[in-house]
């Protein structure tokens, strides 16, 4: 009499899952010991990295520009963030050219979408140039501190700069400095870019040259592309997305546990903003460029610098407001 065997159960390995809307788009796997072990680990390398570096920079901020080394500060900058990037596993793809400076010598306005914190790590890597960031960023505990160090220029939420906001901007920009600005006015989920506020692009009538010539504007899109190696989607993308309510520690927790992390940057051909009628004309003109690029990029094709002409208004109006 045969007997039958019964076949064994497969043991099934537990995927990755999504968590909760309560966790803010938080990602785990079957293996978060070490994963907790690579954050631990990243925090540490990174507190040992912005201690001293922040102590170089408030050395080269305090030099006297006569000594020849007035750049070292904004070279600096660029080597911490770049150096943050790679410490927190986060490789960066440039597709395009920044202008550093036009060839008679005018500034250059970098205008970027903007969906995380880390986008100040990955344009601030590889752009010479101080961010424009909102007041409030000067309050945070030590991100604060590190912004004031990197010479970024605070302003406030409302439609309309005061004065000392437009004479520092303006300062900088006669001063050779180029500055990175974020028009959205917020962050968003990554899944689109934000309208942006023409009222932001009130710094590309600033004069920027002895003659009264305002600075060159160069659209940049940012879009993170890579998660454990393979592209992301529509599921894992708020993982690198930072809006809302979310707080700063607990995203940067989940983000560390997390390998073969990529954003790219998109660099678009500059435009003079004499060449539009309005201040309206340029930010609609600048954002489809970034959204345009952005968009190609998060369906993971092939992607190129586009050259931004004057758009019509009506076409795209409601995209844009």
């Amino acid at each position: 009499m045969s007997q039958t065997t019964r076949p064994r159960k497969a043991t099934r390995i537990p995927p990755l899952r999504r968590l909760g809307a309560r966790d803010e788009g938080a990602w785990i796997g079957p293996h978060s010991g070490g994963r907790r072990l690579r954050a631990i680990r990243q925090i540490v390398t990174i507190l040992l990295w912005s201690l001293p570096a922040m102590a170089v920079q408030a050395v080269l901020i305090l030099l006297p520009e006569g000594l020849g080394l007035g750049r070292a500060k904004v070279a600096f900058a660029r080597i911490y963030w770049s150096t943050m990037c790679r410490l927190i596993g986060l490789s960066v793809r440039v597709i395009g050219q920044p202008v550093q400076r036009t060839a008679d010598g005018r500034p250059v306005v970098y205008v970027s979408n903007h969906s995380s914190w880390l986008d100040i790590l990955v344009l601030g890597g590889r752009l010479d140039a101080c961010f424009i960031a909102k007041e409030e960023v000067a309050r945070w505990p030590l991100v604060g501190a590190i912004a004031r160090l990197g010479r970024t220029v605070y302003v406030r939420r409302a439609r309309t700069s005061t004065g000392r906001e437009r004479d520092e901007m303006r300062a900088r920009l006669a001063g050779g400095d180029n500055l990175i600005l974020f028009p959205e006015g917020t962050t968003s989920d990554g899944s689109r870019v934000l309208p942006f506020r023409s009222a932001f692009l009130s710094i590309a009538e600033l004069p920027a040259t002895a003659d009264g010539r305002p600075a060159i504007v160069q659209p940049v899109s940012v879009v993170y592309d890579r998660l454990g190696g393979l592209p992301t989607g529509r599921a894992s993308r708020p993982l690198f997305a930072w809006y809302g309510d979310m707080d700063i520690g607990s995203h940067f927790w989940r983000l560390a546990q997390h390998r073969g992390l990529r954003a790219t940057v998109l660099l678009h051909a500059p435009l003079d903003p004499a060449a539009f009628p309005s201040r309206k004309a340029l930010a609609l003109a600048t954002w489809k460029a970034v959204a345009d690029g952005a968009s190609t990029l998060r369906q993971n094709r092939p992607a190129q610098p586009i050259d931004a002409a004057p758009v019509d208004a009506a076409a795209v109006q409601p995209a844009y407001a």
